[in-house]
């Protein structure tokens, strides 16, 4: 057992699972993907959103699982569908090997006639289905006992017991402290209640603890510093990356598209033609990666980007193009009026407005 574990102070009143599932059914949140009190939820449904929500907050998913669940009603009707359909009803959620391995799962499903496993060791056998997710469809939509452990529930783990440890070091503990609070009944409901306390009451910043079911069992509100916890370490930032992207428009409305290798970074997603992203990279040698002869004119500015392990400035070119020029091997001509429902990721579609955006050279 973790040192973390031991560290629970012998005194400390056990948080009363039951306390916790009578709060949830007052309070419990209304979200697209959850079943009705009373009702058995879809493994469907509860796989689709536990893997769109990695990441990303239930504010932004919702629109894009409503989206993609009247595309896709069915995980038959995922696996039957091309990966770039599912790749452009992905777009802009980020974290694209998602959305693949998204397509790969609902194909090794749909090869069991479209019946998830219903325990954790069947479910990690999936593609794209880690620990996390096999936990949380084992108990959300087969109600197994089973323990996911989310950002919220790492949150209320850590400060009911007050680790010491910084979070990344305190994760096999806060796993176990889970584990030991599961009930042996509506473990499905007690791990969205877990979800739904840290998401509503023991928030990050400014808990509301007088609310909170387990407010008494709290060691960090006893010791009046929850928002202490859990402990983070600094987070680093890596390098600024630079780069060239060359949006070349033809006179009859068409763009210059390409689509990246399947894997890696944004891994198959449609994308306007670009340099290499580097740390040390030089501004006067961009035109040496342009897809093809034009005159290009640089665009003001920059566009600037986020990724997980690095930020990104993106100088633009534009070019006007003749109706008859052909695209270069590799890149195709896509028409403007569909750009809105091509695959393109938010660092594209931020290129693009940046260059349309201006008058045409």
């Amino acid at each position: 057992m973790s040192l973390a574990v031991k560290a629970q102070p012998d005194k400390q009143v056990r948080p009363d699972p039951d306390a916790l599932l009578a709060w949830y059914d007052r309070h419990r949140r209304v979200l697209p993907w959850r079943a009705a009190k009373g009702e058995r939820a879809d493994p469907y449904r509860v796989w689709l959103s536990e893997i769109m929500l990695q990441q990303t907050t239930v504010k932004a998913v919702a629109p894009y699982y409503a989206r993609f669940l009247q595309r896709f009603p069915t995980v038959t009707a995922l696996a039957d569908a091309p990966l770039d359909d599912v790749l452009k009803a992905w777009a802009g959620l980020g974290y694209y090997a998602r959305a693949r391995n998204l397509h790969a799962c609902a194909r090794a499903v749909a090869a069991r006639n479209g019946e998830f496993p219903d325990t954790e060791a069947e479910l990690l056998r999936l593609p794209g289905i880690g620990a996390y997710t096999a936990a949380a469809v084992a108990a959300i939509a087969f109600d197994r006992r089973a323990s996911p452990v989310d950002g919220n529930i790492e949150r209320v783990i850590a400060r009911l017991y007050a680790l010491s440890q910084e979070l990344r070091a305190a994760k096999p503990a806060i796993l176990a402290l889970a584990e030991r609070l599961t009930p042996d009944r509506r473990a499905g409901d007690f791990a969205q209640a877990m979800m739904d306390l840290g998401a509503t009451i023991c928030t990050p910043k400014s808990p509301a603890c007088v609310l909170c079911p387990w407010m008494s069992a709290c060691v960090a509100r006893a010791q009046g510093n929850p928002e202490n916890f859990p402990r983070k370490s600094e987070k680093k930032t890596g390098l600024l990356r630079r780069g060239a992207a060359f949006v070349a428009l033809r006179r009859d409305g068409h763009l210059l598209v390409r689509q990246r290798p399947a894997k890696g970074l944004l891994g198959g997603m449609t994308e306007v033609p670009t340099s290499e992203w580097t740390k040390d990279f030089d501004l006067d040698g961009a035109l040496d990666a342009a897809p093809l002869k034009a005159t290009w004119r640089r665009l003001p500015g920059v566009v600037t980007h986020t990724f997980t392990h690095f930020p990104l400035e993106l100088t633009v070119y534009r070019a006007k193009l003749a109706r008859v020029t052909k695209a270069p091997h590799g890149a195709y001509w896509l028409a403007l009026d569909d750009i809105a429902g091509a695959a393109f990721p938010n660092l594209m579609r931020k290129v693009i407005a940046h260059a349309v955006d201006f008058p045409p050279p």
